[in-house]
């Protein structure tokens, strides 16, 4: 098999995966049952999704020290980039995330000093040790950047509920960058992986995506219970 067949091949498995439909379908489900929410309720979604926003960039970095392909390390540091900045540090992500909210009218340490909550710790430890390893990360990798735009409209969308406001630069800045990272990601599947290392790279996506849907459940559980 060519190495372009089995990359389309693998990230075909991947984008058509059962539990990365469960996640997006949870979503949506979510973002329907939970309508307008009052701030309190706001910020428990706003201060447990900046525990991963923030360990994000540790984990690219991570991904990179232990890949030794240097077309791969391209192509994740081309994400670190645009995660933290472009080379502007008040351009990077946590930032601007940061005065989105604070612009809102929640408080910065309301959301960055919020403990996370058991599933958000799970979620955390998850992509410490899926860094550890080329292919867990590869797969942890590729699996966060094709649900992570579902992820950021559903937060985006009941901050503009509680909030009012229509113009959300965290959100804007995801919108224009995702798709240069799903094709980054996309990109770190192309070279010519065994059929047990591919067994691996999914496993590993699966199990990521398994992480996000206890994240939001338990937010879900602490919001409407």
């Amino acid at each position: 098999m060519s190495t372009t067949a089995f990359a389309t091949n693998i990230t075909h498995s991947l984008s058509t995966n059962n539990r990365r439909n469960e996640l997006v379908t949870f979503l949506k489900d979510l973002k329907a049952e939970c309508g307008t929410l009052p701030p309190e309720k706001v910020l428990i979604f706003l201060g447990q999704w900046f525990h991963p926003l923030h360990y994000f960039p540790t984990f690219l970095s991570r991904l990179i020290s232990v890949t030794p392909e240097i077309e791969t390390q391209t192509y994740v540091s081309r994400i670190l980039w645009e995660e933290l900045g472009e080379g502007d540090p008040n351009r990077a992500h946590e930032k601007v995330y940061i005065e989105t909210i604070s612009d809102g009218g929640f408080a910065k340490q309301q959301v960055a000093g919020t403990p996370p909550l058991d599933a958000t710790r799970k979620l955390i430890e998850g992509y410490k040790q899926a860094s550890t390893n080329r292919l867990s990360g590869l797969g942890f990798l590729y699996g966060t950047e094709v649900v992570d735009l579902p992820m950021v409209a559903t937060i985006g969308e009941l901050m503009r509920r509680c909030t009012g406001k229509r113009n959300l630069p965290w959100v804007n800045i995801h919108v224009a960058q995702e798709p240069g990272h799903v094709d980054s990601a996309t990109a770190t599947l192309k070279p010519s992986f065994t059929g047990e290392e591919q067994r691996e790279i999914v496993e590993h996506a699966e199990q990521m995506w398994t992480l996000w849907i206890d994240f939001f459940r338990n937010i879900r559980s602490e919001i409407l219970n």
